[in-house]
């Protein structure tokens, strides 16, 4: 089922997503929903958040169109490592129509477990560990707009009035 994706700057995104307590059924099916929603987006990642979900879940797939699934859903990532600097563009299902510069870590670890319920770690770089970062952003409450200058920040909000968005 494809998920209403939240959009910028509902207060939903900017809340705390809480821990999942119990790998259950409904979680699983939030997690197949959430990647059909990202698929038909389209999108490389999707936090549980950005459907108006506060729980700690995240989904992201790198394929290209072309090739088969490489679906990565974690349940309560966190990044227990992270080295490096990355400066590359980011854009954002709930930040439509939009993409700037933020600066990442360039590689990262992420701890979480998989809907199967086996702890695992994922070693990134490249997209994948944006990726990692910005969906961890959202189960924080952060949009990558946020990581923006305030003046970069401002322009934003400013075209997103004029186009009578906000």
């Amino acid at each position: 089922m494809i998920l209403p994706i939240l959009s910028f700057p509902d207060p939903l995104l900017k809340r705390k997503s809480l821990a999942v307590e119990k790998i259950t059924d409904e979680i699983v099916a939030l997690a197949d929903n959430m990647a059909e929603t990202m698929y038909a987006a389209p999108g490389v990642g999707l936090a549980a958040p950005q459907v108006g979900v506060p729980l700690r879940l995240i989904v992201i797939d790198l394929a290209s169109k072309n090739e088969a699934s490489q679906l990565i859903t974690v349940v309560n990532p966190e990044i227990v490592h992270a080295e490096g600097a990355v400066c590359e563009e980011e854009g954002c299902l709930s930040v439509p129509d939009y993409s700037a510069n933020v600066n990442r870590y360039e590689c990262v670890t992420v701890k979480g477990w998989t809907v199967d319920g086996q702890e695992r770690l994922w070693q990134a770089d490249g997209l994948l560990a944006i990726a990692f970062q910005h969906e961890i952003d959202h189960l924080e409450g952060i949009l990558f707009v946020d990581r923006l200058s305030p003046l970069k920040r401002e322009l934003y909000i400013k075209k997103q009035k004029k186009k009578g968005r906000l």
